[in-house]
């Protein structure tokens, strides 16, 4: 599963938008969706976007209140 889906999901489960997501990185919702469309992240900015998300980030996405993988 690419890094875009997978922020996807974690968003769905939060019933959060891109836009929503956006604000909490402190960037706007179209560069957020330039980044989804090229699947293209650093580790700094999946580090912003799991913590935005409540989430850990190993590489992958664990929900803090389920343990959910993702």
């Amino acid at each position: 599963m690419t890094m875009t889906k997978k922020i996807r999901t974690v968003l769905f489960e939060r019933d959060m938008t891109i836009k929503e997501l956006a604000e909490k990185i402190r960037t706007n919702g179209n560069n957020l969706s330039n980044k989804l469309a090229r699947d293209n992240f650093s580790e700094k900015e999946l580090r912003e976007i799991a913590e935005a998300l409540d989430c850990e980030y190993d590489g992958i996405f664990t929900l803090r209140d389920s343990g959910k993988k993702i």
